[in-house]
């Protein structure tokens, strides 16, 4: 009798712990949108000029877009916010802090976008004049 009553506890225990480690998981993931600065160098772009900080930009978004979509697939399977956190939240998180960096010093320079550049129009060709025959061999063919 006494085995019944210890396992019922034995299973609150685990469920409890578990339940702990998911709020405080989630606390990370709420964390990380405050601690992301600390994770990169503030003078890293202070020499940067306003074309270096748009192709770093890009870059730091599209690495940024490509890290989210990894958690997100992550978590989709089993133990996959574990995967998720372990495997990426550190890239995540130091990406995040990069990209306000490059933002802030954006900002400091009072640098602009780029506009696409716009393709010229297709010129007319040229009128060649009238075609001219080619020139016929005086060699007989045998």
């Amino acid at each position: 009798m006494p085995a019944l009553i210890q396992y019922p506890r034995r299973t609150c225990c685990v469920a409890v712990t578990l339940l702990a480690a998911g709020f405080a998981l989630s606390g990370c993931a709420g964390m990380s949108e405050t601690v992301a600065p600390a994770f990169a160098d503030p003078a890293r772009y202070e020499l940067y000029d306003c074309k270096q900080l748009e192709g770093e930009r890009k870059s730091l978004a599209t690495r940024t877009a490509d890290l989210q979509r990894l958690m997100d697939k992550a978590q989709t399977g089993a133990g996959g916010a574990v995967v998720s956190e372990l495997a990426y939240r550190n890239d995540y998180v130091a990406v995040r802090g990069l990209a306000q960096m490059a933002e802030d010093a954006w900002r400091r320079n009072k640098c602009r976008e780029t506009p696409p550049e716009a393709k010229p129009a297709a010129a007319p060709a040229a009128d060649p004049g009238p075609i001219k025959p080619a020139p016929k061999s005086t060699r007989a063919v045998r």
